[in-house]
C-alpha cells in the first residue's frame, strides 16, 4: 500500500509492527516468495525471483524449510554442501552452541530450530540476511550471543533486514527502523 523502502548496502534495517501490519508479506515480497500486488522490488540490483539472488541470501522465515526428522549437524552440512563457499558447518554450530544437539530437529527446543534456522542463513555467506523474528524462543543467553554475531555480520559488511516484536533488543543496532501498520 504505497509502501517504499530502500536499504543500503551493509545496514542493519529493523521491520516493527503489530501482528498481522504486513512484515511478514514484506519479506516474503523481497524474497520473491510472492509477488507484490504493484510497483517495484530490486533486491541487490535485480527482481527478487532472479535465480542469481539464491547463493547472496541467507533466510530465516518463521515456518518450515527443515527436514524435522534430520538432525542438526546433518541439516547444516547439507545446506554448506549447497555452496562453492561456505562457512565451515563445525564453526558455526560451535559458535551458535548446536554442538552436540544429537536429536532431530522435531525435537529441539524451539530456541534450537531457531539457532538451527540461523546457521543454514549464515552458512552460505550472504551479502543480504533477513530473519523474521530470529529471536523468538531463544533463552537470554542465546539472544545475547545472537546479538553479538549479528554486529559482526554487520561489521563485515552484510545487509540484514530482520522483524521482531523485541525492537529494544536491536533498536541500538539498527542503522534504520521501518515501523509497519496497516500494511503502510
Amino acid at each position: 500500500d504505497g509502501r517504499s523502502l530502500s536499504v543500503p548496502e551493509g545496514t542493519t534495517c529493523l521491520l516493527i509492527g503489530p501482528n498481522g501490519a504486513g512484515k511478514t508479506t514484506t519479506l516474503n515480497v523481497i524474497l520473491g516468495l510472492r509477488g507484490a500486488d504493484g510497483g517495484s522490488v530490486s533486491v541487490l540490483g535485480a527482481p527478487p525471483h532472479d535465480a542469481r539472488l539464491r547463493s547472496l541470501i541467507g533466510v530465516l522465515l518463521q515456518d518450515g524449510g527443515l527436514p524435522v526428522a534430520a538432525k542438526p549437524a546433518a541439516i547444516v552440512g547439507h545446506f554448506a554442501s549447497l555452496y562453492a563457499d561456505p562457512l565451515p558447518p563445525g564453526r558455526v554450530m560451535e559458535r551458535l552452541g548446536l554442538q552436540g544437539l544429537d536429536r532431530p530437529y522435531r525435537r529441539l527446543s524451539g530456541g534450537e530450530q531457531q539457532r538451527v534456522k540461523l546457521a543454514v542463513a549464515l552458512i552460505g555467506r550472504p551479502r543480504l540476511l533477513v530473519l523474521d523474528e530470529p529471536t523468538t524462543g531463544m533463552d537470554p543467553a542465546a539472544r545475547r550471543v545472537f546479538w553479538t554475531l549479528l554486529d559482526e555480520i554487520r561489521d563485515q559488511g552484510v545487509t540484514t533486514l530482520l522483524t521482531t516484536h523485541q525492537p529494544d533488543e536491536v533498536s541500538t543496532r539498527a542503522d534504520q527502523i521501518a515501523v509497519v501498520q496497516g500494511g503502510e
